[in-house]
């Protein structure tokens, strides 16, 4: 394998898909690896010392925010250890099991509801809380980069902590911007907010779930390092040595359920525009069912190309369990039971060995070489302590 200079610094990025409540499969994977992480480099050290980007979509977007916002000292405002925690305390509330049963009942009465399943207050008032007035500038000891999708212009808005300090249009408060990329169709209302400068210039923001836009928003970090280098000037030809030899990329899935066939054409050919909406009694929803897996997968199969292009597979490692059933795959379902199961997920998923996308048919495959997850992991949390190193 081809290898940079030993001197020279790797671009670190980590990103975490969306996906509401399974959020505790990537909690569980990053807690892991701080650990790891402080066991090399001492107990104070958290995920926000190493990585030069953290990236989150949706629920992905919440933890990024909150493996990289400062508390009053500037240190991240909670341990990667407290991320699970955060779910178990507040999952069902976020997620009240009364209006998701009330909603489905109201839809299979053909009595459409007139809002979406749970109106987001409690969501709302906690990222507010938790948050408080900080805004993404605030943000110091690494680049938060969360992907929304604004419904008014129909099209993807990247908010970045690099942008909100060279314009203060884009220095949108956290809990805005959290609120804005958790903001699922169906399950969430849309969040609207304003930015305002010194002049009084306003910006309006209509903002629906980040997944629209980016499910796995590994590419949207990569990408943003690449925009900052543009707005430096520092020349088109520098930028394309940045290549999978320079980059170490770390990218966690919230999980997905088993490859299956579910649908087929002679069945979609019959369906109104309400049959790709909901399809019941599970309760499946075709349409976004179709994008999200469908954009998450390529994402995987771009990077995997770009990395294996250049003999770098090892600097990228994708962690991702394709196996949940039942209440598991759903993003919605907080009991204290599936938290557990999804908790549990995520302590199996380190057990087992290292998987990648195939190229072929689009299906995750054990690599040959035997390792596990969590020996991939503790592999990464010592490269990763090897650059922090670096002068």
């Amino acid at each position: 394998m081809a290898t940079p200079p030993a001197q020279e610094k790797m671009l670190t990025v980590l990103s975490i898909d969306g996906g509401g409540i399974r959020g505790l499969i990537p909690g569980t994977i990053l807690a892991a690896l701080e650990a790891k992480l402080q066991e090399l480099d001492g107990a104070d050290v958290r995920l926000a010392d190493y990585f030069d980007i953290i990236s989150g979509t949706s629920t992905g977007g919440l933890i990024a925010t909150m493996l990289a916002a400062p508390n009053d000292e500037g240190r991240p405002l909670i341990p990667a250890s407290d991320i699970n925690k955060f779910y178990l305390e507040h999952g069902s509330k976020i997620f009240p099991e009364l209006s998701r049963i009330a909603y489905w009942w109201e839809v299979l009465q053909k009595n459409p509801p007139q809002n979406p399943v749970y109106d987001g207050v409690y969501l709302r008032d906690l990222t507010n809380k938790l948050l408080q007035d900080k805004t993404l500038k605030d943000i110091t000891l690494t680049n938060l980069v969360i992907p929304t999708f604004d419904i008014k212009l129909l099209h993807a808005v990247i908010f970045s902590s690099n942008d909100a300090k060279s314009d203060v249009l884009n220095n949108a408060r956290l809990a805005d911007v959290c609120n804005g990329t958790s903001a699922a169709p169906i399950y969430f209302p849309a969040h609207h907010f304003e930015t305002q400068d010194a002049e009084g210039n306003t910006q309006t923001f209509d903002l629906i779930d980040g997944g629209v836009a980016a499910g796995n928003p590994t590419l949207v970090a990569m990408n943003s390092f690449y925009k900052e280098k543009l707005k430096q000037k520092s020349g088109i030809p520098e930028i394309e040595t940045i290549d999978g030899r320079k980059m170490l990329v770390l990218s966690l899935g919230t999980g997905a359920a088993p490859f299956e066939e579910k649908y087929n054409a002679d069945m979609v050919s019959k369906w109104s525009i309400i049959d790709w909406v909901i399809q019941l009694p599970q309760a499946h929803t075709p349409l976004f069912d179709s994008v999200a897996g469908g954009t998450s997968d390529m994402v995987d199969f771009s990077i995997a190309a770009r990395f294996q292009s250049v003999q770098a597979i090892e600097n990228y490692l994708r962690i991702q369990e394709n196996g949940l059933t039942g209440d598991m795959a759903k993003s919605d379902i907080a009991t204290d039971e599936n938290m557990k199961n999804l908790i549990d997920v995520g302590e199996k998923l380190l057990k087992k060995r290292v998987s990648r996308i195939n190229w072929e048919t689009g299906r995750y495959e054990e690599v040959e070489e035997d390792i596990t997850n969590e020996e991939a992991l503790a592999n990464f949390a010592k490269r990763l302590s090897d650059e922090k190193k670096k002068p």
